[in-house]
């Protein structure tokens, strides 16, 4: 089975070579997603706002793929400041909220667009 690239015009398009998610038989891997509302281009302030859009971006790429949330199996969560992270997990925890996936949270120099936060996930779709 080919790889086939996952696109859609709710989540950010890429900006840079990369593709919003890739996907191989049920395993997709979807890229990093930073707060940016697709709608706007624009980033929300505060961490809280900017965790909610990032998994929103997620979700709408993993249902474009047709999988759930609940197919995601590991997030990585890239902080710019680790002291922000009660506030990402508060919102975090609206998202998943049973079957939690794996996950890693780190604290990052910088992100691209100076965000806050930025997610990607790995979800196997049935």
């Amino acid at each position: 089975m080919d790889k086939r690239l996952i696109a859609t015009d709710k989540a950010p398009a890429a900006i840079g070579p990369y593709s919003q998610g890739a996907q191989k038989g049920n395993m997709l891997f979807v890229s990093g997603q930073l707060p940016i509302d697709p709608s706007t281009g624009t980033m929300p302030e505060g961490i809280e706002a900017q965790t909610r859009q990032s998994l929103e971006n997620v979700k709408s790429i993993v249902e474009v793929a047709g999988g759930t949330l609940g197919d995601v199996l590991k997030c990585t969560v890239f902080l710019k400041d680790m002291n922000e992270f009660a506030g990402m997990n508060k919102v975090y925890a609206q998202y998943f909220t049973e079957n939690y996936p794996a996950r890693a949270a780190v604290e990052v120099a910088r992100l691209p667009k100076d965000a806050d936060v930025e997610i990607e996930a790995i979800v196997m779709i049935d």
